[in-house]
């Protein structure tokens, strides 16, 4: 029944469903100030009064929970090293500042308070325990080779003993820090301060209470009935913005982060710009797929660049790989003899051959020209005869002549990468390698020496 309700409305524009609210709240307020005539102003105060007391008890409780969470995400810290609770930590600390808010708060309303006392109290001993935190976070930054540390951290000074202590020994410190006896009684000392400030606001609070009493013993009653329908008009307000409103632009912008599509809920205006997101969004990675492609494609054969093969190469173990660069022989006598339509021909009947008999082994490239480079993975030299059987095939199918082409064939220059071998010298070994098999098959020498 509520999901049905709350899908109703989802179809509402939020500009009528804001109109509906005004309108209800406008009315039970209307009705309120007729019945409270007379006691109105008093209920106000009584109201505002108890309802920013409540509301300072509970930011109360707020230091607490951030307390305790810089406590959790810097002991995380320093556990596993994850730089992402460090960065949690200094959120807190820095950005959102919930002990501060809280104290901020506290002070506006009850300055000359106990209470007020209290939890500056809190904060002061939260603060003092910061210093214990850096010191802790710096040691363990240290053991963990951490860099790019928040300012706190970097410019916190360990003793030249602490130091010169063993990375193990810097981790087994660090967590002391932050579980031993002293930092435990520092958070009782926190717990015990704000618990202090809440019991304070309470009295406050109970003493108020009492003293209204009796004033407003003779209209309690039509101040509850009427206060219970604006709360429903208010939790209702709050609901439904949280669930149709808040709710959906919070997963949208969790999806933009993740570079996802937008979910489209919410209100009618939600759903137009989640929807004209995710098709700016399709468009966009389509066009971007595209221009990937054509970067690091050859047009012609379709095979990767240059550029496509300095990808290729960024994420190999080359270690484990042999390269080949093959061209075609007398390539230039087949442009000037069938034209270059058949010599386009040529090339992409290559870099088949090429594909079909090295694909599912490695990646077939195209530099340019005539020339094209094979990284085979996980290729050693006692796999040399592999090779030439592979050549050997390509050169006995493509000196028969393929679909009206003229008979022509390949050479290859292979080198087998070491651990000492960067991707420059192994093209310039396969290179050198290839001339000398285009030498030997200019003088005659049997296909075996193509390779």
């Amino acid at each position: 029944m509520l999901a049905d309700k709350i899908v109703a409305f989802s179809k509402l524009s939020l500009k009528k469903l804001n109109y509906c609210m005004l309108a209800a709240a406008f009315t039970i307020s209307v009705i309120m100030l007729f019945a409270m005539h007379q006691t109105r102003m008093l209920y106000d105060s009584t109201h505002v009064n108890t309802q920013q007391l409540h509301a300072a008890a509970e930011v109360s409780t707020d230091l607490q929970e951030a307390s305790d969470f810089l406590t959790e995400e810097i002991r995380l810290f320093v556990v596993t090293g994850d730089m992402n609770h460090l960065d949690h930590y200094f959120t807190e600390a820095n950005v959102a500042q919930r002990r501060e808010k809280a104290l901020e708060f506290v002070k506006s309303r009850y300055d000359n308070t106990q209470a007020y006392v209290e939890l500056n109290k809190a904060l002061e001993t939260s603060r003092t325990l910061m210093i214990t935190e850096y010191h802790a976070a710096k040691l363990a930054a240290n053991a963990y080779d951490q860099a790019n540390l928040p300012t706190e951290v970097s410019t916190f000074h360990l003793s030249s003993a602490e130091e010169n202590l063993p990375q193990h020994q810097k981790l087994a410190l660090a967590k002391e820090l932050l579980f031993n006896d002293e930092y435990k009684a520092q958070k009782r000392r926190i717990s015990m301060h704000i618990m202090n400030c809440i019991n304070d606001l309470e009295v406050v609070i109970w003493d108020q209470q009492q003293t209204m009493e009796k004033q407003l013993k003779d209209t309690i009653l039509v101040e509850h009935i009427l206060t219970f329908f604006l709360i429903i008009i208010l939790i209702g307000n709050a609901f439904m913005t949280s669930k149709l409103v808040i709710t959906p632009l919070q997963n949208c912008v969790k999806n933009i982060n993740k570079d996802d599509e937008m979910p489209e809920t919410g209100m009618e205006e939600i759903k137009f710009l989640a929807n004209t997101y995710n098709k700016m969004r399709a468009m966009t990675l389509c066009n971007t797929n595209k221009l990937s492609y054509k970067a690091t494609h050859d047009r012609l054969t379709k095979l990767y660049n240059r550029w496509g093969f300095d990808k290729i190469i960024e994420e190999l173990d080359i270690n484990k790989a042999a390269v080949a660069v093959i061209d075609v022989d007398k390539f230039k006598a087949i442009n000037d003899t069938y034209g270059h339509d058949v010599g386009d021909n040529v090339l992409v009947t290559v870099a088949c051959m090429l594909l079909k008999y090295f694909g599912d082994a490695g990646h077939v490239c195209r530099f340019g020209g005539d020339e094209f480079v094979v990284i085979l993975e996980n290729m050693t030299v006692d796999m040399q005869k592999w090779l030439t059987a592979q050549i050997d095939l390509i050169n006995a199918r493509c000196g028969v002549g393929i679909d009206d082409l003229p008979p022509f064939s390949i050479s290859v220059g292979v080198s087998f990468c070491t651990s000492l071998d960067d991707i420059k010298t192994v093209l310039k070994q396969a290179d050198e390698l290839l001339y000398a098999a285009k030498q030997n098959h200019q003088q005659g020498d049997d296909a075996d020496e193509r390779v």
